[in-house]
């Protein structure tokens, strides 16, 4: 465990850390990965051929861009995880281009693809 730098030990977690405005919508969503990864997580086992894993990315996701956006882009990642799809490293993108609108979720198909 590293410590922040007021000395206090720093608690360890998988899912991203960051500052995130907690609006129901991401709360719902957010706890909603959370709940799956506390549950049926174990019994699928550990099968994500990307870092992070498809529910780490979800959560990240969610959390930046809010339930609809990152929802989709989960739903996305997850898709992309099957068999024939890709791997390797594939972090959510710190930003979206303007492409990128709420309502045509199709668009972010590749959007933490590597090009």
């Amino acid at each position: 465990m590293a410590d922040d730098p007021a000395g206090k030990p720093k608690k360890y977690s998988r899912n991203w850390g960051g500052v995130w405005p907690k609006t129901p919508g991401r709360l719902f969503g957010t706890g909603f990965v959370r709940l799956y990864q506390l549950t049926l997580s174990g019994f699928i086992g550990n099968s994500c051929r990307h870092l992070p894993t498809c529910s780490e990315y979800a959560y990240e996701s969610i959390a930046r861009y809010g339930l609809w956006t990152g929802g989709w882009m989960g739903l996305f990642r997850f898709v992309r995880c099957g068999p024939g799809g890709t791997h390797g490293h594939d972090p959510v993108p710190t930003l979206l281009d303007a492409r990128f609108v709420w309502y045509m979720p199709w668009r972010y198909w590749g959007v933490g693809k590597q090009r």
